[in-house]
């Protein structure tokens, strides 16, 4: 979203071992001569397989270290076994111990992500029984690729051993939870405050941060419980929070406002309301006590989110007069007064006490198990509302007790409706931060792998995080939160980050930047393959932004993979630049934003916009999405280059033809292609037509006219268009 709306990812020197002064610097040890390490590297790590023979024989029993269990596939060829390290190794020796039913002939393969594989070792002329073989070559995924079997069985194995080169390791220094050293960007207020030297701060971040859209400075504005007198007028990159457990904790007496004074709206250079590029800021658990007869502004657009707040009085979502806005969310707070949306053209509502009711609606407003919302009525009013949630897990978030520091992570909630805080303490776990290690800008990504293999969780502090290598979570129960909206920038055309197929981690509040060298996949929850079910334990997103180009030429095939089953996407934007620098159809190239591949995803809060091809694809069964915004694509330069075979353009929501149970609500499909006005797109919606498809409350508009959309869903609805702006359909099918 932008104005055109209106036409127009050793160890850092001074690691502080948490006291007041830097210590000494904390390194890694000296480096030794690598050597052929001799431990089994793939002991009990996720294994997956092309196939197997029966129940019996899974791809896991090839790993577990007992040679009395096997792994045993189909009785066809090819087929593989393959096993995720956890994090790109050098991989030195493979031992495969085969049973009877041997491989004749196969390759060794590696992999960073399980989709491009270097061959290690390959054989037409195998002998089974037990074969060391010595290999050369880094890769986070080990694949053993058989393209001929000895028998007419399958291939089996008791098991697979990878070792990898050692160096010696990696020291990881503690985190002091009662005197942690967050950096120079994190300011933590208590009691005994100086309020104007505190307002003076907040005020000079404020007027830094005001225009600096794509920047690399972070700022992260923390309060102690008790009560404070400020005004924080938040602006980019900015995340101001209480650290209670429960917002009324932290009493602000004041504001916490967004306003809309700063970008031109239209062609009068005075009017300078326009809140369409309000993004990438963050107010949570405070609870903010308005003065007598004022007002609250929170005019925002993407990546702003209004989490865990109680707010005593009304709150106006845009500038208050004629000033545009383009999105936004509450979430798991209380607003005491009338929440008037004004032009907010889309918001999403989840898990909040409406106390004083909702006032406003233009093209998308949704509700979903939050009590006070208006009765579920679209298209005019256009809202949609949901009773309950079905399932969820709040943001996990720091606080301060008893003079320590720690992370309290919310606990799954299934059909709920309200906020997690209300009725009193949270339920949840705590962790101490000792548990955490504290990443910077400038940490090397092996000593924060390392932190991880070591069962550490991940605080990321405030600033650009340029990342030579993939950041791997492993284990399960993982947390990686963000302060100040850190950036991770992979800078080698890798992942930023990635997921094993695990249970329970939780990431949340940071930013993807792509790179200028070209990433498959900046954020990868899952490997290729994955199967495991996480019911009862999933992993969650929770506000995690992904972004290519705008401070830089980014490139990323997919931004956003999710293979694993059962995940939650709890708030993101994944956003291929429409502005800023490095913008351009052939510069910032960007496939898709959000590909989902696992099944019974669910997503609140799905933003993704002018990818070129689809901007969601959804692959797996069962997936849930509650609210939906997108534009397609500004800038291609012309219909040819808009096509989809020999289809007119991409849709922007994608439901992949093999796709048997999918539903949605609340879902939004926007044009603007300002470099070819004529350009048109067939649909703006793709589903397949099974009746276990279902999509509710859908709208596709044309910005201004600007471009056609032909179809809302598979070529019903009408057309998008100068002449009607607007396409509405209540269900399909």
């Amino acid at each position: 979203m932008s104005s055109p709306r209106s036409l127009s990812r050793v160890l850092t020197a001074a690691l502080a071992l948490g006291v007041a002064a830097v210590l000494s610097p904390v390194t890694t040890q000296s480096a030794q001569a690598a050597e052929c390490g001799t431990t089994n590297a793939a002991l009990n790590r996720p294994a997956t397989a092309s196939s197997v023979e029966n129940g019996g024989t899974p791809a896991t029993a090839a790993v577990d270290g007992n040679t009395g269990t096997r792994w045993s596939s189909a009785f066809s060829d090819p087929q593989w076994l393959q096993v995720d390290l956890g994090s790109t190794q050098q991989v030195c020796r493979v031992t495969l111990t085969w049973e009877a039913a041997y491989g004749r002939a196969f390759q060794v393969q590696l992999s960073d992500n399980a989709s491009t594989w270097n061959t290690v070792y390959s054989t037409t002329t195998g002998t089974g029984g037990t074969q060391a073989l010595t290999v050369t070559g880094s890769g986070r995924y080990v694949r053993v690729y058989g393209t001929a079997r000895s028998t007419g069985y399958g291939y089996s194995l008791w098991e697979l051993a990878v070792n990898t080169e050692t160096t010696g390791g990696v020291v990881i220094p503690p985190t002091d939870p009662r005197n942690p050293d967050f950096g120079p960007n994190v300011l933590v207020y208590g009691p005994g405050y100086d309020r104007a030297a505190m307002q003076s701060r907040l005020d000079q971040i404020s007027a830094q941060m005001k225009t600096n859209q794509f920047g690399p400075e972070r700022y992260a504005v923390l309060y102690k419980p008790g009560v404070y007198d400020a005004d924080v007028n938040l602006r980019f990159y900015t995340q101001v929070a209480g650290l209670g457990l429960r917002p009324d904790d932290v009493r602000l007496n004041g504001h916490v406002r967004v306003e809309a004074d700063w970008l031109q709206q239209g062609d009068n250079p005075n009017n300078l309301g326009n809140a369409t590029q309000n993004f990438w800021r963050q107010a949570e658990n405070l609870f903010v006590n308005l003065p007598a007869g004022q007002i609250e502004r929170w005019a925002v657009s993407q990546a702003a989110s209004y989490r865990r707040m109680h707010l005593s009085g009304q709150v106006q979502l845009w500038n208050g007069g004629d000033g545009w806005a383009s999105g936004g969310l509450i979430v798991d707070s209380k607003i005491d007064g009338v929440t008037v949306s004004g032009s907010q053209q889309q918001f999403l509502t989840r898990n909040s006490n409406l106390a004083g009711g909702w006032n406003g609606s233009v093209w998308n407003m949704v509700f979903v198990g939050s009590p006070g919302s208006p009765a579920q009525h679209f298209p005019n009013p256009s809202h949609t509302t949901v009773d309950t949630t079905p399932v969820v897990r709040e943001k996990p978030f720091l606080y301060f007790e008893n003079g320590e520091y720690k992370v309290f992570v919310p606990a799954l909630r299934q059909n709920s409706r309200g906020t997690s805080w209300e009725a009193g303490a949270p339920a949840g776990q705590s962790i101490s931060l000792a548990d955490f290690f504290i990443v910077k800008p400038g940490t090397p990504v092996a000593t924060t792998n390392a932190a991880l293999a070591q069962g550490k969780h991940l605080l990321l502090t405030p600033g650009v995080h340029h990342l030579n290598d993939t950041i791997n979570v492993t284990r399960p129960n993982t947390v990686v939160l963000g302060l100040g909206l850190a950036t991770l920038s992979p800078d080698t055309g890798k992942a930023a980050l990635a997921v094993s197929d695990v249970d329970g981690v939780k990431l949340a509040g940071f930013l993807v930047d792509a790179g200028v060298t070209s990433s498959p996949v900046l954020l990868q929850v899952g490997p290729t393959g994955s199967s495991a079910s996480h019911a009862t334990n999933p992993t969650s997103l929770h506000d995690v932004y992904l972004r290519v180009g705008g401070s830089q030429a980014g490139k990323a095939t997919v931004s956003l993979e999710v293979n694993s089953d059962d995940v939650i996407v709890d708030h993101t934007w994944v956003w291929r630049a429409d502005h800023g620098a490095g913008v351009g159809w052939n510069v910032n190239t960007g496939r898709n934003g959000v590909v989902v591949n696992g099944d019974n995803v669910t997503a609140y809060g799905l933003f993704v916009e002018h990818y070129q091809q689809y901007n969601v694809l959804w692959n797996g069964n069962g997936g849930r999405t509650y609210f939906f915004q997108n534009e397609l694509p500004y800038d291609p330069p012309n219909q040819a280059a808009w096509m989809n075979g020999s289809q007119l353009g991409w849709a922007g929501y994608k439901v992949a033809d093999s796709v048997t149970t999918h539903e949605g609500w609340g879902l939004g499909v926007y044009s603007f292609n300002q470099a070819d006005p004529s350009i048109h797109t067939a649909n703006g919606f793709e589903v397949p037509n099974r009746s276990g498809v279902r999509l509710h409350d859908l709208v596709t508009v044309s910005l201004g006219g600007v471009g056609t959309i032909d179809n809302v869903v598979n070529g019903t609805g009408g057309a998008a268009n100068t002449a009607t702006q607007q396409r509405y359909v209540v269900n399909y099918p």
